[in-house]
């Protein structure tokens, strides 16, 4: 199979969706690799690295014209739909719940779309979990720096210091990215509070952590209560697949403190904020109702050699997969890359993205045979 690399050109995304040493891999495999000039320099990947790992080294129309399987980071935006071919395999990020342009693109060019966030293997998502620990992690460092007075916040200190309070940090899911928030946060010396609705969830975490943190069960008053005292609330609510639920309305911007900060890490499924909207490196933060609102759809852009490194550990073997043995056969061989199938041969094939859109639905299997 021949497998192309493009350079991501979300604005300031540097991650890239295959390091040299992954293009050794392939090769080894027997496949071909194009990696699109550039793609990887902004993290110190040259193409020269690129070329002595087995890559050739092309322009992105040539990468898209002669490639069968497409490896990114990032879900393409509307001035790459044009270069992707009917029947391409796409293996990457997607989100589509919140993104109905796209599905609708990879559904007319019968685009085979794999999304990383919706691998499955024994109830573990591998290909999205390190982009939630980083995502959790970096949460906290956004949340702690936009909070400063100069940026627009309450200026509070997180950590406060000997003699003052401690900044208040709400998390809202205990998942993985929940987990990361809450290890950064209490190791600042925030006073943390964690919330969802999985009980034996928020009994590990309270174990974890030694009963160093408040765990409260994601009633809608234990909500309003946690967020009213809070300095910064971490929106880490994930539906594999589907759209976040909003759970912070705009009305309840009103019994926040003035200043504090929403940092919403759901933003790639749509946001678990009613006030969100996607942001970027560029221009983060904005202001509703005296609450700042941090909603990057791209957080772990911001550490993209370390992101990349991990993302590209996670999804190797899957792609290697693919690869060998097209999208059909090793969806059959691995029920992680069977969960992972969004579209198929022009069939949404994810429940959660149909039932964002109201399309029609087509069980994987189904569609497959």
């Amino acid at each position: 199979m021949i497998i192309g690399c493009p350079k991501e050109i979300k604005v300031h995304e540097y991650r890239v969706g295959l390091t040299p040493s992954n293009v050794h891999e392939y090769k080894e495999s027997g496949h071909k690799v194009l990696i699109e000039h550039d793609a990887g320099s902004a993290i110190g990947f040259s193409d020269e690295e690129y070329h002595r790992a087995g890559a050739q080294i092309v322009d992105k129309k040539t990468l898209f014209q002669e490639s069968d399987m497409i490896i990114k980071v990032k879900e393409p935006i509307e001035s790459e739909y044009d270069y992707f071919k009917e029947g391409q395999i796409l293996f990457t990020y997607l989100h589509l719940a919140a993104d109905r342009k796209l599905t609708d693109m990879l559904l007319a060019k019968k685009i085979d779309a794999i999304a990383y966030e919706t691998i499955k293997v024994r109830n573990v998502l591998p290909c999205l979990a390190p982009m939630s620990s980083i995502a959790g992690r970096l949460a906290v460092i956004e949340s702690a720096k936009y909070i400063q007075k100069t940026f627009g916040g309450n200026g509070t200190l997180l950590s406060g210091i000997p003699g003052t309070p401690k900044g208040k940090v709400t998390i809202i899911g205990a998942g993985v990215v929940g987990l990361n928030a809450a290890q950064l946060a209490v190791g600042i010396g925030a006073d943390v509070t964690i919330l969802d609705i999985d009980t034996a969830r928020l009994s590990y975490v309270d174990q974890m952590f030694n009963m160093r943190i408040h765990t409260l069960f994601s009633s809608r008053a234990n909500l309003l209560a946690s967020i009213a005292e809070a300095d910064a609330v971490i929106g880490a609510v994930l539906i594999p697949g589907a759209k976040a639920p909003k759970l912070v309305k705009k009305e309840d911007l009103q019994c926040m403190k003035t200043g504090a900060i929403l940092t919403d890490v759901a933003i790639d499924q749509g946001g678990c904020f009613e006030t969100s909207k996607p942001t970027t490196h560029n221009d983060p933060v904005f202001d509703i109702d005296g609450i700042l609102h941090y909603c990057v759809a791209n957080m772990p852009g911001a550490v993209a050699k370390t992101a990349t490194l991990a993302l590209t550990d996670s999804t190797l073997n899957f792609g290697l997969s693919i690869a060998k043995h097209g999208v059909k056969e090793a969806a059959l061989r691995d029920c992680g890359i069977l969960e992972g199938i969004n579209t198929y041969n022009g069939k949404c094939t994810y429940k959660g993205v149909s039932d964002a859109f109201g399309i029609p639905y087509t069980d994987v299997k189904d569609a497959l045979k």
